[in-house]
């Protein structure tokens, strides 16, 4: 014998899903547009060198201070630059895996992470 449930009871609305769904890619479009326009700043070798990236890894600015830059040692501002640009780029990924995960509620969908 089979037990009858009441209509709809286990199940969700197919379109209210749908909506969730439509607002949730709404809402992280959103937020993708805000995260590349975001400027984030990375540093090396306590501030000798920072780059200055947008969400999108484009490099805004360089500063290098005097102090950092000695010609016989070219490799080692070379490396500073290296960390540096690192260093932003990490920040842009940590903030974006904190933003997106903040809004899909840790689910793991493709492409995100």
């Amino acid at each position: 014998m089979k037990a009858r449930l009441p209509q709809g009871y286990g199940r969700q609305d197919p379109g209210a899903m749908m909506r969730q769904v439509q607002k949730l890619q709404e809402d992280m479009r959103a937020k993708q547009a805000e995260l590349e326009a975001t400027e984030y700043t990375g540093t090396a070798s306590g501030g000798l060198v920072s780059v200055t990236m947008t969400g999108k890894h484009a490099v805004t600015a360089v500063a290098i201070k005097p102090e950092a830059v000695d010609p016989d040692d070219i490799e080692m501002l070379e490396d500073l630059v290296a960390a540096a640009v690192n260093s932003a780029v990490a920040a842009v990924d940590k903030d974006a895996e904190e933003q997106m995960g903040a809004l899909t509620g840790g689910m793991n969908i493709p492409g995100l992470g």
